[in-house]
């Protein structure tokens, strides 16, 4: 049986979709702050130098694990959990879509330290934050040193770590991260 480029989008929406459920009315809240207890258990013990960065950062937003998929047409989804002093606050998601030269599917997790107020506050006030251009990213090599690093020119400090999958292509896309109640 042949696979067409529609049978797959349209597979992988559900797949997303079916993964990743809106948690209303459900353990979701539980579920997020136990991922996310992880992930930041996971960052410490790899990373050391993000301890320092965590306690540096006015909040860290973890997503620990975001699915992505794409053929020619791709897309992302993830949910987690802004902590303020290590204590959550709000939850969130994140959709990305990819349009270009790409086929594959990955999973992975991130966390963005906002260092200053400033960047916290904007992106808390904001209807649907996107990452753009005052956004730092920091490869896992750089985990290590991060928290040593002069943080003070980046207001948010994107961190992508525990990739598995593989996804080949160049594309253009951008994130957005939303306010959710699990």
């Amino acid at each position: 049986m042949a696979t067409t480029r529609r049978t797959f989008l349209i597979g992988s929406g559900a797949l997303a979709l079916s993964a990743c459920g809106n948690g209303v009315g459900g353990d979701g809240a539980a579920r997020i702050d136990a991922r996310v207890d992880a992930t930041r258990d996971y960052l410490n013990g790899q990373y050391p130098g993000t301890i320092d960065l965590a306690n540096r950062a006015a909040g860290v937003l973890y997503m620990p694990l975001i699915t992505e998929a794409g053929f020619g047409f791709g897309g992302s989804y993830g949910r987690g959990a802004l902590r303020i002093r290590d204590v959550t606050v709000d939850y969130y998601s994140v959709t990305r879509a990819t349009f270009g030269l790409q086929i594959g599917a990955q999973q992975y997790a991130h966390a963005l330290f906002f260092m200053t107020e400033d960047a916290l506050g904007t992106f808390r006030r904001s209807q649907g934050w996107a990452a753009n251009a005052d956004v730092r990213y920091a490869t896992p090599e750089q985990g290590a040193s991060l928290g040593k690093e002069t943080t003070e020119i980046s207001p948010v400090i994107a961190l992508v770590f525990g990739q598995q999958g593989l996804i080949a292509g160049a594309t253009l896309g951008g994130s957005k991260y939303t306010r959710i109640i699990p």
